[in-house]
């Protein structure tokens, strides 16, 4: 038995407004709110609205023999909530079928991974709480952000009890053996480890429409013709951003259409099936280790880090973050608690990047700087005033308490005088009030008899 596995990735960052230098101190939001949501409602219109519809109808046409699977961030479902629950109620009803999968990842999107192991699992937990909250299923596959993945970040994984986890399958890691097997971690052999078919997955995100491809135009057919001809492979992994559907790839470039046929002739010309990831892990040998000592991912020819962690804007920016994380382990406040979620993503050290990539004119279009200096200055500046709020709960050092303290005395005359005020204006209106008018006339006294 061979099998197809689809997963798509679903996320949306919170991007940052322009803060500027004058704004540290005096003002504490942060958000484009009216980028997020026009972003947010644009790509619910072309991608998931449209593309959760045709999910459901092919599930539903082929009786469940037709499966995918999501990974979607916590910062979507929250925009989700907040600007388009519609959204939310098509991938509930996808659910609902009982043949799609949500795997677990970070809540915000994060790098943790590579920067804090404990801020790493406090956000899988929290996510995983949202997807069963949302979805009724507790996730037993894990996508990191970006499918980053290296031999100890899939033992933490496995340390918290999940059975799987999704990652790239690239050439300089796999060398001669292919993506088409399953594997295991290097370290914890327990831990089930699928690799991306990047080819055939990219064919569909970024070459589909490419009149200059020599595969173009791609079908259904000749699609599942090239599956058929891979003779070193029992799994296809199609790992994709959502947005291929509507976005990367225009409803006019036919990618909806391809889609919609794509199961008919798979079941019509192979005996090939469709499983999501757990089933994967589930029914399938792993035919070795896979031997991963440095952290991959999905970006990129180099299939590494470099763009989030490849220059000195960004390793700067990250550090100063991080360097918060022993602190805010403390933190209750609802809102710094949210700020540094959103403070967090990985999309902020991707605008920050400096080198060219293939398929960064693709991603220019939701990049909202002009340059990544540019990126690298908004952010900072966003990042100096959390701290400063954070100082006030969390004071970093003696000097830091000291000061904390007299703001905090400050603070506290400051609403003192402003009561007192409040109690003078409220006296003087009451004297007033018993003063009798200056129109009154006085009253005569009464005339006396001579």
């Amino acid at each position: 038995m061979k099998s197809i596995c689809f997963h798509f990735q679903v996320h949306q960052p919170f991007r940052f407004r322009r803060y500027r230098f004058f704004d540290i101190g005096n003002d504490h939001y942060y958000y484009d709110d009216y980028a997020n949501e026009s972003i947010l409602r644009k790509v619910a219109d072309r991608c998931y609205l449209p593309a959760n519809k045709l999910m459901l109808e092919l599930i539903k046409k082929h009786e469940g023999k037709f499966k995918v699977a999501y990974s979607i961030s916590g910062l979507a479902i929250e925009q989700f909530e907040l600007y388009a629950p519609e959204v939310l109620d098509s991938f509930k009803a996808l659910a609902a079928t009982g043949h799609v999968e949500f795997l677990a990842e970070t809540y915000s999107h994060s790098l943790a991974s590579l920067k804090n192991k404990d801020i790493f699992i406090k956000e899988i937990q929290e996510h995983e709480r949202l997807i069963e909250k949302h979805f009724g299923q507790k996730p037993t596959v894990f996508r990191n952000t970006e499918l980053i993945y290296s031999d100890e970040i899939g033992e933490a994984i496995a340390d918290m009890g999940y059975k799987a986890m999704i990652t790239e399958g690239a050439r300089h890691i796999l060398g001669w053996k292919s993506p088409n097997f399953l594997y295991v971690n290097a370290i914890n052999p327990r831990l089930k480890v699928l690799m991306r078919n990047f080819k055939l997955s990219d064919d569909l995100t970024f070459r589909f429409s490419n009149q200059a491809w020599s595969e173009f135009p791609l079908t259904a057919d000749k699609f599942v013709g090239w599956i058929n001809a891979i003779k070193d492979g029992e799994i296809f992994n199609l790992f994709l951003d959502y947005k291929a559907f509507g976005e990367f790839q225009a409803a006019e470039t036919g990618i909806f259409s391809f889609m919609e046929h794509l199961p008919e002739a798979v079941f019509a010309q192979s005996k090939l099936t469709f499983a999501t990831p757990s089933e994967i892990a589930a029914n399938f040998q792993p035919i070795s280790i896979v031997s991963v000592p440095q952290p991959i991912s999905w970006a990129d020819e180099e299939r590494d880090l470099t763009s989030w962690m490849g220059n000195e804007l960004q390793d700067e920016a990250l550090n100063k973050l991080y360097e918060l994380a022993g602190r805010m382990k403390s933190v209750t406040d609802y809102a710094l608690c949210k700020d540094w979620n959103y403070l967090q993503t990985s999309d902020h050290f991707y605008y920050m990047c400096t080198k060219f990539f293939s398929d960064g004119q693709v991603q220019k279009n939701f990049n909202p700087y002009e340059s990544p200096y540019e990126a690298f200055i908004n952010y900072m500046n966003v990042l100096n005033d959390f701290k400063l709020r954070l100082n006030k709960i969390v004071p970093e050092n003696k000097t830091e308490m000291e000061i904390a303290g007299l703001n905090q005395m400050l603070e506290l005359k400051n609403e003192k005088l402003k009561q007192y005020e409040t109690e003078l204006k409220l006296l003087k209106t009451k004297q007033k009030n018993q003063q009798p008018s200056t129109a009154t006339k006085t009253a005569k006294p009464p005339k006396t008899k001579n």
